[in-house]
Protein backbone atom coordinates (compact mmCIF):
# COMPACT_ATOMS: atom_id res chain seq x y z
CA UNK A 1 0.00 0.00 0.00
CA UNK A 2 1.12 3.49 -0.58
CA UNK A 3 2.73 5.03 2.06
CA UNK A 4 0.26 8.55 2.02
CA UNK A 5 -2.29 6.19 1.91
CA UNK A 6 -1.71 4.47 4.41
CA UNK A 7 -1.86 7.60 6.97
CA UNK A 8 -4.72 8.64 5.26
CA UNK A 9 -6.76 6.35 5.96
CA UNK A 10 -5.33 5.76 9.50
CA UNK A 11 -6.91 9.43 9.94
CA UNK A 12 -9.69 8.55 8.40
CA UNK A 13 -10.23 5.26 10.30
CA UNK A 14 -9.80 7.34 13.89
CA UNK A 15 -12.26 10.12 12.63
CA UNK A 16 -14.47 7.25 11.79
CA UNK A 17 -14.39 6.16 15.37
CA UNK A 18 -14.45 8.54 17.23
CA UNK A 19 -17.68 10.20 15.63
CA UNK A 20 -19.38 7.32 15.54
CA UNK A 21 -19.86 7.98 19.20
CA UNK A 22 -19.93 11.61 19.18
CA UNK A 23 -22.01 11.90 15.43
CA UNK A 24 -24.99 10.44 17.07
CA UNK A 25 -25.11 12.42 20.38
CA UNK A 26 -25.27 15.29 18.46
CA UNK A 27 -27.95 14.30 16.16
CA UNK A 28 -30.25 13.86 19.14
CA UNK A 29 -29.45 16.59 20.93
CA UNK A 30 -32.28 18.86 20.11
CA UNK A 31 -35.05 15.85 20.81
CA UNK A 32 -33.13 13.61 23.42
CA UNK A 33 -32.31 16.85 26.14
CA UNK A 34 -35.19 18.89 25.09
CA UNK A 35 -35.85 19.98 28.92
CA UNK A 36 -35.50 23.53 29.09
CA UNK A 37 -33.78 23.25 25.40
CA UNK A 38 -30.49 21.75 27.20
CA UNK A 39 -29.36 20.23 23.96
CA UNK A 40 -29.47 23.00 21.76
CA UNK A 41 -27.70 25.13 24.45
CA UNK A 42 -25.09 22.62 24.44
CA UNK A 43 -24.90 22.75 20.83
CA UNK A 44 -24.66 26.03 20.93
CA UNK A 45 -22.15 26.29 23.24
CA UNK A 46 -19.75 23.74 21.76
CA UNK A 47 -19.66 25.77 18.16
CA UNK A 48 -19.71 29.31 20.23
CA UNK A 49 -16.05 28.00 21.75
CA UNK A 50 -14.97 26.45 18.67
CA UNK A 51 -15.70 29.88 16.89
CA UNK A 52 -13.31 31.41 19.93
CA UNK A 53 -10.74 28.73 19.56
CA UNK A 54 -10.85 28.91 15.68
CA UNK A 55 -9.36 32.61 16.18
CA UNK A 56 -6.53 31.50 17.64
CA UNK A 57 -5.35 27.97 18.67
CA UNK A 58 -4.99 25.81 15.75
CA UNK A 59 -2.14 27.88 13.96
CA UNK A 60 -0.49 27.37 17.30
CA UNK A 61 -0.70 24.25 18.37
CA UNK A 62 -0.09 22.99 15.02
CA UNK A 63 3.25 25.23 14.91
CA UNK A 64 3.96 23.70 18.23
CA UNK A 65 3.22 19.95 18.42
CA UNK A 66 2.49 18.91 14.85
CA UNK A 67 -0.32 17.99 13.07
CA UNK A 68 -0.38 14.38 14.60
CA UNK A 69 -0.61 15.64 18.30
CA UNK A 70 -2.86 18.16 17.92
CA UNK A 71 -5.13 15.91 16.53
CA UNK A 72 -4.69 13.16 19.30
CA UNK A 73 -5.10 15.54 22.06
CA UNK A 74 -7.99 17.53 20.46
CA UNK A 75 -9.48 13.88 20.35
CA UNK A 76 -9.56 13.43 23.78
CA UNK A 77 -11.84 16.33 24.07
CA UNK A 78 -14.71 14.29 22.27
CA UNK A 79 -14.03 11.49 24.66
CA UNK A 80 -14.90 14.03 27.16
CA UNK A 81 -18.06 15.02 25.53
CA UNK A 82 -19.19 11.67 24.88
CA UNK A 83 -18.41 10.42 28.99
CA UNK A 84 -20.82 13.73 29.72
CA UNK A 85 -23.86 12.64 27.71
CA UNK A 86 -23.73 9.54 29.99
CA UNK A 87 -25.67 11.92 32.73
CA UNK A 88 -26.69 14.45 30.52
CA UNK A 89 -27.20 17.66 32.98
CA UNK A 90 -26.37 21.29 32.63
CA UNK A 91 -23.71 20.36 34.98
CA UNK A 92 -22.00 17.69 32.43
CA UNK A 93 -23.51 18.89 29.38
CA UNK A 94 -21.76 22.93 29.08
CA UNK A 95 -18.24 22.45 30.60
CA UNK A 96 -17.75 18.98 28.56
CA UNK A 97 -19.14 21.08 25.54
CA UNK A 98 -16.78 23.96 26.38
CA UNK A 99 -14.01 21.58 26.09
CA UNK A 100 -14.68 19.85 23.03
CA UNK A 101 -15.34 23.48 21.44
CA UNK A 102 -11.31 24.10 22.44
CA UNK A 103 -10.57 20.92 20.84
CA UNK A 104 -13.14 21.14 17.77
CA UNK A 105 -10.95 23.61 15.62
CA UNK A 106 -7.67 22.49 16.69
CA UNK A 107 -8.62 18.86 15.60
CA UNK A 108 -10.04 19.84 12.17
CA UNK A 109 -7.34 22.15 11.22
CA UNK A 110 -4.69 19.76 11.80
CA UNK A 111 -6.71 16.79 9.93
CA UNK A 112 -7.13 18.85 6.79
CA UNK A 113 -3.51 20.42 7.40
CA UNK A 114 -2.15 16.55 7.50
CA UNK A 115 -4.30 15.75 4.36
CA UNK A 116 -3.23 18.48 2.18
CA UNK A 117 0.39 17.77 2.90
CA UNK A 118 0.07 13.88 2.29
CA UNK A 119 -1.41 14.49 -1.08
CA UNK A 120 0.78 17.37 -2.10
CA UNK A 121 4.12 15.20 -1.26
CA UNK A 122 2.39 12.41 -2.83
CA UNK A 123 1.75 14.27 -6.18
CA UNK A 124 4.92 15.31 -6.46
CA UNK A 125 6.87 12.11 -6.10
CA UNK A 126 4.00 10.71 -9.04
CA UNK A 127 4.35 13.58 -10.94
CA UNK A 128 0.43 14.30 -10.60
CA UNK A 129 -1.46 17.37 -10.62
CA UNK A 130 -1.16 18.33 -6.42
CA UNK A 131 -4.91 19.76 -6.16
CA UNK A 132 -6.26 16.36 -8.06
CA UNK A 133 -4.58 14.02 -5.46
CA UNK A 134 -5.73 16.37 -2.40
CA UNK A 135 -9.50 16.03 -3.78
CA UNK A 136 -8.80 12.27 -4.15
CA UNK A 137 -7.94 12.22 -0.12
CA UNK A 138 -10.90 14.35 0.74
CA UNK A 139 -13.03 12.01 -0.92
CA UNK A 140 -11.94 8.51 1.02
CA UNK A 141 -11.60 10.73 4.33
CA UNK A 142 -15.18 11.91 4.54
CA UNK A 143 -16.13 8.53 2.70
CA UNK A 144 -15.15 6.89 6.16
CA UNK A 145 -15.75 10.13 8.19
CA UNK A 146 -19.06 10.11 7.35
CA UNK A 147 -20.11 6.23 7.33
CA UNK A 148 -19.37 7.28 11.61
CA UNK A 149 -22.78 8.67 11.17
CA UNK A 150 -24.23 5.23 9.55
CA UNK A 151 -22.76 3.26 12.39
CA UNK A 152 -23.13 5.92 15.73
CA UNK A 153 -27.16 6.66 14.56
CA UNK A 154 -27.85 3.08 14.08
CA UNK A 155 -26.84 1.96 17.38
CA UNK A 156 -28.71 5.46 18.88
CA UNK A 157 -32.02 4.22 16.74
CA UNK A 158 -31.99 0.00 17.84
CA UNK A 159 -31.46 0.92 21.49
CA UNK A 160 -33.13 4.18 21.59
CA UNK A 161 -31.63 6.52 24.88
CA UNK A 162 -28.33 4.86 24.61
CA UNK A 163 -25.25 6.39 23.53
CA UNK A 164 -22.88 4.82 21.10
CA UNK A 165 -19.69 3.17 23.22
CA UNK A 166 -17.90 5.51 24.62
CA UNK A 167 -15.07 2.85 23.79
CA UNK A 168 -15.14 3.83 19.96
CA UNK A 169 -13.57 7.40 21.30
CA UNK A 170 -10.33 5.67 22.97
CA UNK A 171 -10.06 3.59 20.16
CA UNK A 172 -9.56 6.38 17.92
CA UNK A 173 -7.64 8.38 20.34
CA UNK A 174 -5.14 5.16 20.59
CA UNK A 175 -5.17 4.26 17.11
CA UNK A 176 -4.18 7.88 15.95
CA UNK A 177 -1.12 8.14 18.98
CA UNK A 178 0.20 4.42 17.98
CA UNK A 179 -0.10 4.75 14.22
CA UNK A 180 -0.42 7.85 12.50
CA UNK A 181 2.85 9.14 11.69
CA UNK A 182 4.56 13.08 11.89
CA UNK A 183 4.54 14.74 8.88
CA UNK A 184 6.28 18.08 7.80
CA UNK A 185 5.56 21.03 5.51
CA UNK A 186 8.12 20.92 2.42
CA UNK A 187 7.64 24.24 2.38
CA UNK A 188 8.29 25.19 5.90
CA UNK A 189 11.68 22.78 5.09
CA UNK A 190 12.65 24.75 2.80
CA UNK A 191 12.23 28.20 4.85
CA UNK A 192 14.56 26.54 7.47
CA UNK A 193 13.66 26.20 10.89
CA UNK A 194 12.94 29.82 11.34
CA UNK A 195 10.70 29.91 14.46
CA UNK A 196 7.53 32.62 14.20
CA UNK A 197 7.00 34.47 17.25
CA UNK A 198 3.95 33.58 19.59
CA UNK A 199 2.25 36.61 18.79
CA UNK A 200 2.70 35.63 14.95
CA UNK A 201 1.00 32.23 15.20
CA UNK A 202 -1.77 33.62 17.24
CA UNK A 203 -2.97 36.46 14.72
CA UNK A 204 -1.97 34.24 11.40
CA UNK A 205 -6.21 33.41 11.32
CA UNK A 206 -6.59 37.00 11.39
CA UNK A 207 -4.02 38.36 9.35
CA UNK A 208 -4.83 36.06 6.25
CA UNK A 209 -8.11 37.93 5.90
CA UNK A 210 -5.99 40.44 4.32
CA UNK A 211 -6.42 37.81 1.17
CA UNK A 212 -9.32 39.01 -0.88
CA UNK A 213 -9.75 35.58 -2.01
CA UNK A 214 -10.07 34.46 1.15
CA UNK A 215 -12.84 36.99 2.63
CA UNK A 216 -14.91 36.17 -0.93
CA UNK A 217 -14.97 32.25 0.89
CA UNK A 218 -16.03 32.33 4.37
CA UNK A 219 -19.44 32.21 2.95
CA UNK A 220 -18.57 28.64 1.94
CA UNK A 221 -18.11 27.33 5.64
CA UNK A 222 -20.67 30.35 6.96
CA UNK A 223 -23.48 27.92 4.51
CA UNK A 224 -21.54 24.88 5.83
CA UNK A 225 -22.36 25.53 9.39
CA UNK A 226 -26.18 26.62 8.52
CA UNK A 227 -27.15 23.80 6.39
CA UNK A 228 -25.66 21.38 8.77
CA UNK A 229 -26.96 23.20 11.53
CA UNK A 230 -30.64 23.39 9.76
CA UNK A 231 -30.32 19.51 9.25
CA UNK A 232 -29.37 18.36 12.98
CA UNK A 233 -31.51 20.86 14.83
CA UNK A 234 -34.75 22.11 12.47
CA UNK A 235 -35.33 18.88 9.91
CA UNK A 236 -34.62 16.14 12.61
CA UNK A 237 -37.34 18.17 15.17
CA UNK A 238 -39.73 19.93 13.27
CA UNK A 239 -39.93 17.38 10.37
CA UNK A 240 -39.17 14.19 11.57
CA UNK A 241 -40.00 13.83 15.12
CA UNK A 242 -43.20 16.00 14.76
CA UNK A 243 -44.29 13.85 12.33
CA UNK A 244 -42.53 10.19 12.68
CA UNK A 245 -41.47 10.47 16.33
CA UNK A 246 -38.01 10.69 17.73
CA UNK A 247 -37.20 7.13 17.06
CA UNK A 248 -37.53 7.78 13.23
CA UNK A 249 -34.48 10.36 13.70
CA UNK A 250 -31.57 7.89 13.96
CA UNK A 251 -33.09 6.08 10.86
CA UNK A 252 -33.44 9.48 8.64
CA UNK A 253 -29.59 10.27 9.62
CA UNK A 254 -28.42 6.97 8.64
CA UNK A 255 -29.55 7.99 5.20
CA UNK A 256 -28.66 10.82 4.95
CA UNK A 257 -24.91 10.17 6.06
CA UNK A 258 -24.81 6.99 3.70
CA UNK A 259 -25.37 9.40 0.72
CA UNK A 260 -22.87 11.56 1.86
CA UNK A 261 -20.22 8.74 2.57
CA UNK A 262 -20.50 7.33 -0.85
CA UNK A 263 -20.86 11.38 -2.80
CA UNK A 264 -18.15 12.08 -0.81
CA UNK A 265 -15.53 9.17 -2.77
CA UNK A 266 -17.58 9.86 -5.67
CA UNK A 267 -16.65 13.68 -6.17
CA UNK A 268 -13.38 12.89 -5.04
CA UNK A 269 -12.34 11.30 -7.90
CA UNK A 270 -15.20 12.82 -10.46
CA UNK A 271 -13.28 16.22 -9.51
CA UNK A 272 -9.79 15.66 -11.57
CA UNK A 273 -12.39 14.94 -14.99
CA UNK A 274 -15.15 17.53 -14.30
CA UNK A 275 -13.00 20.20 -12.11
CA UNK A 276 -14.39 21.35 -8.98
CA UNK A 277 -16.78 24.55 -10.48
CA UNK A 278 -19.49 21.77 -12.14
CA UNK A 279 -19.68 19.62 -8.86
CA UNK A 280 -19.87 23.13 -6.98
CA UNK A 281 -23.01 23.73 -9.45
CA UNK A 282 -24.55 20.34 -8.93
CA UNK A 283 -24.08 20.60 -4.95
CA UNK A 284 -25.89 24.79 -4.89
CA UNK A 285 -28.41 23.33 -7.85
CA UNK A 286 -29.32 20.09 -5.51
CA UNK A 287 -29.47 21.86 -2.13
CA UNK A 288 -31.66 25.08 -4.06
CA UNK A 289 -34.19 22.53 -4.66
CA UNK A 290 -34.40 20.60 -1.66
CA UNK A 291 -35.11 23.75 0.64
CA UNK A 292 -37.28 24.95 -2.07
CA UNK A 293 -39.30 21.46 -1.94
CA UNK A 294 -39.26 21.69 1.96
CA UNK A 295 -40.74 25.26 2.13
CA UNK A 296 -43.68 23.78 0.19
CA UNK A 297 -43.88 20.03 1.55
CA UNK A 298 -46.61 19.85 4.00
CA UNK A 299 -45.19 16.36 5.94
CA UNK A 300 -47.79 13.62 6.93
CA UNK A 301 -46.77 10.43 8.23
CA UNK A 302 -48.21 8.12 5.92
CA UNK A 303 -45.04 10.09 3.09
CA UNK A 304 -42.13 7.85 5.30
CA UNK A 305 -40.23 7.70 2.14
CA UNK A 306 -40.31 11.56 1.51
CA UNK A 307 -38.56 11.70 4.91
CA UNK A 308 -35.79 9.67 3.60
CA UNK A 309 -35.97 11.50 0.13
CA UNK A 310 -35.17 14.94 2.05
CA UNK A 311 -31.64 13.45 3.86
CA UNK A 312 -30.21 11.75 0.98
CA UNK A 313 -30.74 14.73 -1.18
CA UNK A 314 -29.31 16.70 1.76
CA UNK A 315 -26.34 14.46 1.88
CA UNK A 316 -25.64 14.73 -1.57
CA UNK A 317 -25.17 18.54 -1.28
CA UNK A 318 -23.40 18.44 1.57
CA UNK A 319 -20.83 15.90 0.35
CA UNK A 320 -19.71 18.52 -2.29
CA UNK A 321 -19.39 21.43 0.59
CA UNK A 322 -17.15 18.80 2.74
CA UNK A 323 -14.95 18.19 0.12
CA UNK A 324 -14.64 20.92 -2.52
CA UNK A 325 -14.39 23.20 0.23
CA UNK A 326 -11.48 21.47 2.02
CA UNK A 327 -9.76 20.83 -1.12
CA UNK A 328 -10.32 24.33 -2.28
CA UNK A 329 -9.08 26.23 0.92
CA UNK A 330 -5.65 23.44 1.01
CA UNK A 331 -5.08 24.51 -2.79
CA UNK A 332 -5.65 28.04 -2.97
CA UNK A 333 -4.07 29.63 0.42
CA UNK A 334 -0.93 25.95 0.16
CA UNK A 335 1.31 28.44 1.97
CA UNK A 336 -0.65 29.31 4.77
CA UNK A 337 -2.78 26.08 5.53
CA UNK A 338 -2.76 26.28 9.09
CA UNK A 339 -4.51 29.92 8.91
CA UNK A 340 -6.87 28.77 6.13
CA UNK A 341 -8.04 25.72 7.28
CA UNK A 342 -8.82 27.78 11.28
CA UNK A 343 -10.14 30.53 9.06
CA UNK A 344 -12.52 27.33 8.09
CA UNK A 345 -13.52 26.40 11.34
CA UNK A 346 -14.38 30.02 12.54
CA UNK A 347 -16.93 30.59 9.98
CA UNK A 348 -18.21 27.27 9.92
CA UNK A 349 -18.66 27.74 13.83
CA UNK A 350 -20.32 30.85 12.80
CA UNK A 351 -22.58 29.64 10.83
CA UNK A 352 -23.62 26.42 13.37
CA UNK A 353 -23.69 29.12 16.43
CA UNK A 354 -26.29 31.49 14.22
CA UNK A 355 -28.47 28.67 12.99
CA UNK A 356 -28.26 26.98 16.60
CA UNK A 357 -28.60 30.30 18.13
CA UNK A 358 -32.10 31.61 16.37
CA UNK A 359 -33.57 28.13 16.52
CA UNK A 360 -35.75 28.63 19.31
CA UNK A 361 -36.97 31.86 18.35
CA UNK A 362 -37.46 31.72 14.41
CA UNK A 363 -40.19 29.94 12.72
CA UNK A 364 -38.40 26.65 10.02
CA UNK A 365 -40.12 28.35 6.97
CA UNK A 366 -37.90 31.68 7.96
CA UNK A 367 -34.77 29.69 8.66
CA UNK A 368 -35.48 27.89 5.41
CA UNK A 369 -35.53 31.41 3.60
CA UNK A 370 -32.16 32.49 5.20
CA UNK A 371 -30.66 29.44 3.95
CA UNK A 372 -31.74 30.14 0.47
CA UNK A 373 -30.52 33.51 0.75
CA UNK A 374 -27.28 32.56 2.16
CA UNK A 375 -27.18 29.76 -1.07
CA UNK A 376 -27.07 32.07 -3.53
CA UNK A 377 -24.47 35.16 -1.99
CA UNK A 378 -22.18 32.31 -1.01
CA UNK A 379 -22.31 31.17 -4.68
CA UNK A 380 -21.74 34.36 -5.86
CA UNK A 381 -18.72 34.94 -4.50
CA UNK A 382 -17.67 31.75 -5.57
CA UNK A 383 -18.06 32.42 -8.67
CA UNK A 384 -16.17 35.46 -8.04
CA UNK A 385 -13.16 33.91 -6.86
CA UNK A 386 -12.70 31.47 -9.76
CA UNK A 387 -12.84 34.53 -12.13
CA UNK A 388 -9.93 35.54 -10.37
CA UNK A 389 -8.18 32.85 -10.09
CA UNK A 390 -8.77 32.38 -14.09
CA UNK A 391 -7.41 35.54 -14.86
CA UNK A 392 -4.24 35.43 -12.19
CA UNK A 393 -3.61 31.70 -14.47
CA UNK A 394 -4.45 33.19 -17.97
CA UNK A 395 -1.70 36.75 -17.11
CA UNK A 396 1.38 34.39 -17.06
CA UNK A 397 0.26 32.38 -20.25
CA UNK A 398 -0.41 35.52 -22.19
CA UNK A 399 3.02 36.82 -21.14
CA UNK A 400 4.65 33.63 -22.07
CA UNK A 401 3.01 33.91 -25.50
CA UNK A 402 4.06 37.42 -26.35
CA UNK A 403 7.22 36.64 -25.54
CA UNK A 404 7.43 33.61 -27.76
CA UNK A 405 5.92 35.71 -30.99
CA UNK A 406 8.38 38.78 -30.10
CA UNK A 407 11.52 35.72 -30.07
CA UNK A 408 9.83 34.85 -33.04
CA UNK A 409 10.18 37.91 -34.82
CA UNK A 410 13.63 38.66 -34.08
CA UNK A 411 14.63 35.71 -35.51
CA UNK A 412 12.64 36.23 -38.91
CA UNK A 413 14.35 40.00 -38.39
CA UNK A 414 17.65 38.22 -38.69
CA UNK A 415 17.04 36.13 -41.63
Amino acid sequence: MDHSLKNVLVVSFGFLLLFTAYGGLQNLQSSLNSEAGLGVTALSTLYGTILLSSMFLPPLLIKKFGCKWTITGSMCCYVAFSLGNFHASWYTLIPTSILLGLGGAPLWSAQCTYITILGNVHAEKAGKAGKDVVNQYFGIFFLLFQSSGVWGNLISSLVFGQTPTRGCGMLAVLLVALFLEPIRDSQQKSEGEKKSPLWSNLLATFKLLGDKRLRLLILLPMFSGFEQGFLAGDYTKSYVTCALGIHFVGYVMICFSATNALCSLLYGKLSQYTGRIAIYVLGALTHFCSIAALLLWKPYPDQLAVFFVFSALWGVADAVWQTQNNALYGTLFEKNKEAAFANYRLWEALGFVIAFGYSTYLCVYTKLYILLGILIVTMVAYGTVECLEFKTQIKPLAKEQTNQAQEEEEMQTKM
